[in-house]
């Protein structure tokens, strides 16, 4: 199953309809209630992502489901040359811009390109390069990186609280970033029906 494409802005225009539209997803995919519950959350926290982005900003909107997951996708141009990429995956991972605070405003930083301090080195590794040449980042490898390092370095532990605070981190199995071409920014969030 895969909705409609939706056009979302960051000003609010068709957020409601998307949050309608994963409701209707929930239908069809026949969620339980508790189900639901997480579905509308993620989505709603999708769309407080994108309100928070600056400058006027639009994006594609969809969720694809099976019997098994589920996953929703926001997808956007953003054109980026190669210091603005280091910058936004830099910020995917800092925590030390008061912006990119928490598990969702490190990804927003992906779609709202600001200057940021350098990756440290005890996450370089959360971020993937694929024999295409996109880069990706995802929640699974962060907190992989994370895990390896909360003991020993200290602003690994601060963002480990900080995921741990996250209703993202709660209720989403991965998050998933991909940036290809340098200019389109996909945010995937995947959901296992158990």
């Amino acid at each position: 199953m895969k909705t409609e494409v939706m056009i979302i802005s960051n000003k609010g225009n068709s957020m409601e309809s998307a949050l309608a539209q994963a409701e209707s997803a929930a239908e069809q995919l026949k969620l339980t209630g508790k189900e639901i519950l997480h579905l509308r959350l993620l989505a709603e926290e999708m769309m407080n992502m994108m309100r928070s982005i600056h400058s006027q900003h639009v994006a594609q909107f969809w969720i694809e489901g099976t019997d098994q997951e589920y996953a929703l996708h926001l997808k956007t141009i953003t054109l980026l040359d190669a210091k603005q990429r280091a910058q936004l995956l830099a910020a995917s991972t800092s925590g030390k811009n008061e912006a990119h605070r928490g598990l969702m405003g490190k990804i927003r930083a992906f779609f709202a390109p600001t200057p940021v301090d350098e990756t440290p080195a005890y996450l370089a590794e959360a971020i993937a390069k694929d024999p295409n040449g996109d880069l990706t980042w995802s929640m699974d490898s962060y907190r992989g990186r994370l895990i390896e390092n909360k003991d020993t370095a200290s602003a690994a532990h601060e963002e480990w609280d900080e995921l741990e605070k996250s209703v993202v981190s709660h209720l989403a199995d991965n998050v998933k970033i991909r940036i290809r071409d340098n200019c389109e920014v996909e945010l995937v969030i995947q959901k296992s029906r158990k």
